[in-house]
């Protein structure tokens, strides 16, 4: 198997970066855009189990668009062969001192192009360094 084709991370680094503006922005239709439409898509939150994507599609159109700025850092984005994707990041609220969110999404290349089929956030107190 081949990881970390140069093209398929650029492929990949590209849907990422377009999920995150639309995260930070609120762009509902290119959030839903982005995760595959199956009843097997699924998203854990940090206060929301959300299996499917009309539960996804309807959390992201109940969410307030208030307060999502954030700065992501150390995001890994591994793929395997030219079809499959992990995106990793720790991403930082100034809303929440002291502590740090993760994010993990397994994404798809689908018929119509790039799509998370799996993600997982967390927020979790910032590690202390030694």
């Amino acid at each position: 198997m081949d990881i970390d084709l140069p093209d398929v991370v650029a492929e990949v680094a590209a849907q990422f970066a377009r999920y995150e503006t639309a995260l930070v922005s609120n762009d509902v239709a290119v959030l839903d855009e982005l995760f595959r439409d199956d009843k097997r898509t699924l998203r854990y939150g940090i206060g929301e189990n959300l299996y499917g994507y009309d539960e996804i599609m309807a959390f992201r159109a109940a969410r307030s668009p208030v307060g999502l700025m954030r700065k992501i850092d150390r995001t890994v984005i591994t793929t395997y062969g030219r079809d499959t994707a992990i995106a990793s990041t720790l991403f930082y609220r100034e809303s929440v001192p002291g502590k740090v969110g993760r994010q993990m999404q397994t994404w798809i290349r689908c018929s119509e192009g790039w799509r998370i089929v799996a993600a997982h956030v967390s927020i979790i107190d910032e590690p202390k360094v030694a």
